[in-house]
């Protein structure tokens, strides 16, 4: 398909039907157009790199069977054949009674040219980058460290969240960094709590 490259996008996974749902950033990432497809976890599989497939497999499978939140950087082959590759970040998914119902979560498409979206997301937030962009620039290497990503794109994570939460940049880019001390320095944990702080730190910005 054509049009941009998509850059950031959600999903969300019931555990008990299978059930996937995919932003029309994430299908676009495939290669589909928005609502053309339901997305399953054999379809899913099916775009894996062949090399990264099974590890993919087995993530799945364990979040599943133990509803942690996951974290894994891989190769998609969307409906073109181009390879994508993506981060693919999923935190916990609860009931109203608080109980682990399936995975939601963000890709990141590390091979998407940004210019033009930078550009847009610069001209709509430019007045919180002028007043605030010491802030950002830390939240941006916070991002840039955890995930290996570049600059433009650690901004993108920050503009998707930033657009997805209705909360202003500035505003999430401090409070990321106000609890960055709360993530564990034990590495096989440190980068599933920066996800998870990552998906709900706003909403623990107090109201002004």
């Amino acid at each position: 398909m054509g049009g941009a490259p998509q850059t950031v996008g959600s999903f969300r996974f019931w555990f008990a039907d299978q059930r996937w749902e995919w932003s029309d950033e994430v299908a676009a990432m495939h290669g589909y157009a928005p609502g053309t497809v339901q997305p399953t976890t054999q379809m899913l599989l099916a775009h894996k790199h062949p090399d990264d497939r099974d590890h993919v497999a087995e993530s799945i499978t364990l979040a599943a069977q133990t509803g942690e939140p996951f974290s894994s950087r891989h190769r998609i082959i969307d409906t073109a054949g181009r390879v994508h590759e993506v981060i693919v970040v999923g935190d916990r998914l609860l009931d109203e009674f608080g109980t682990v119902v399936g995975t939601d979560g963000y890709y990141i498409d590390l091979t998407a040219t940004l210019a033009q979206q930078r550009q847009a997301a610069l001209d709509e937030t430019l007045p919180d980058l002028l007043e605030a962009r010491a802030v950002i620039e830390q939240a941006k290497g916070v991002l840039m460290l955890a995930y290996a990503i570049t600059a433009e794109q650690a901004f993108r994570v920050l503009i998707w969240r930033s657009q997805e939460t209705n909360t202003k940049l500035r505003e999430l880019a401090a409070q990321l960094i106000v609890e960055l001390p709360s993530v564990g320095a034990a590495p096989p944990h440190r980068r599933t709590q920066l996800d998870h702080l990552l998906l709900t730190v706003h909403q623990r910005i107090a109201p002004i």
